[in-house]
């Protein structure tokens, strides 16, 4: 498979370790076909000025990180600002120590588009719309440098921004991007950057922020929602389509000892599950992503809150192989044998595309590989892709770096034997 060797090693290195690559999942994605197209029609909607709230669950490996990536990817890559913040002890939705502005700090460092897709893009996307701005006067006849072309660039930032005036906190956000715009237009550096550093909840007080800037609030553990709201609407004025918020690892709520903390976060959870389904905000769409006792334990999961169980139980109408695409959980079912196959010879392609070799292992090694692999007692049920990933890899490189051990060296062992799991031919036509 020829792809940049850049790509092909953050596919292998990250799967070897067990994580998730943060580029290049095009090239090992298989399955989820009616996920990806509930995620679609939400981008669609989002683009449109509608938002959206998902619960994304699955077992420990099942592939929700990755699905939560590859939905990232492709948004980005079709004009959606996007940010992601992995939950912990320390960054939850409400807390003590500031938890929730943690996470939203990290939310914005996180921040990525198109052109930025590794994080840190809130000053470039302030600059190209600046510049954007700029460069439309210009093609509709406006001279460069010239007054006029300056008093109509002022006039169009402006009403882009006053528009923001009309939300909850957005008073306090359009001063600051007016702060940042003259800033940047008249290269005052320290007022450039006191914005920036508001607009990332740097500030510790109201005072430090208002010695610098024409703000009378910051951003803090209380109302760092509400800024994101301002933040989808801003964004979705100055070009883009939408703003995708990714929360992963939120079986860290799950774990939260204390019930009074654990119940606040949930409340959080409500409260924005509530404010982005009834319409209340603008081009957002929010994925959160955890396992299913995180939201179906009835003692310490999302259940446990009567409100949020009352709006995620699924209809009496589901019944068994039948799914409804439109509720607010998508549940990551196990990969079938088919798409697990697949996935096998991309990976074989991509190891031996890297290193450099023609790819030896054929239908009847990578049978074998996958009986091997579901050999295990309970393995149907409980063996995930990313377990199975990593032990591929890791087979792959031992064949690659010893010469005197072949396949089935390292396969039959111990007795072991293909039995009838599957022919290598009933997948050999098999695509997804």
């Amino acid at each position: 498979m020829a792809i940049p060797k850049r790509l092909s090693a953050a596919i292998l290195n990250s799967l070897s370790a067990g994580v998730v690559p943060r580029i290049g999942l095009e090239y090992i994605a298989v399955g989820r076909r009616r996920e990806i197209e509930t995620v679609l029609r939400d981008l669609e909607n989002l683009g449109q000025g509608a938002a959206s709230f998902r619960f994304v669950t699955g077992r420990y490996g099942s592939g929700k990180s990755f699905f939560l990536q590859a939905i990232r990817n492709y948004a980005m890559e079709n004009d959606f600002l996007v940010a992601d913040a992995d939950l912990s002890p320390e960054k939850r939705l409400t807390g003590s120590r500031r938890a929730g502005l943690e996470t939203y700090r990290e939310l914005v460092s996180r921040l990525s588009t198109r052109l930025r897709p590794d994080g840190g893009a809130l000053e470039s996307v302030l600059q190209q719309w600046i510049n954007s701005v700029k460069m439309d006067l210009v093609a509709a006849g406006a001279v460069p440098d010239d007054e006029d072309l300056l008093r109509k660039l002022e006039e169009r930032i402006f009403k882009t921004i006053a528009q923001m005036e009309d939300y909850a906190h957005g008073f306090d956000f359009a001063a600051v991007i007016s702060a940042y715009y003259r800033s940047y237009t008249e290269g005052d550096d320290e007022t450039k950057q006191a914005a920036l550093k508001w607009l990332r909840g740097e500030f510790a007080t109201r005072a430090e922020a208002k010695a610098l800037l024409p703000a009378g609030e910051i951003i803090n553990d209380e109302n760092w929602y509400e800024y994101l709201k301002v933040l989808s609407a801003f964004g979705s004025r100055i070009g883009y389509r939408g703003f995708l918020i990714f929360f992963d690892e939120c079986v860290s709520l799950y774990k939260i000892t204390n019930r009074q903390s654990r119940e606040n976060n949930y409340e959080k959870i409500l409260a924005i599950f509530n404010d982005v389904t009834q319409g209340r905000t603008e081009g957002l769409g929010v994925y959160m992503a955890g396992t299913p006792q995180f939201v179906e334990d009835e003692r310490r999961g999302l259940f446990s809150y009567p409100a949020l169980r009352s709006r995620l139980m699924d209809s009496r109408f589901v019944r068994e192989g039948y799914t409804d695409f439109a509720s607010p959980i998508l549940r990551l079912a196990q990969l079938s044998h088919e798409e697990i196959y697949l996935l096998l010879e991309r990976l074989r392609d991509i190891h031996a595309g890297h290193y450099g070799y023609d790819p030896y292992l054929e239908k009847r090694e990578l049978t074998a590989f996958m009986e091997l692999a579901f050999s295990v007692p309970g393995a149907e049920e409980f063996i995930t892709p990313r377990e199975i990933s990593r032990d591929f890899i890791g087979l792959l490189n031992i064949l690659h770096e010893n010469n005197d051990i072949d396949f089935d060296t390292l396969v039959y062992r111990d007795g072991f034997t293909v039995k009838g799991f599957a022919s290598a031919a009933d997948y050999a036509e098999f695509d997804v």
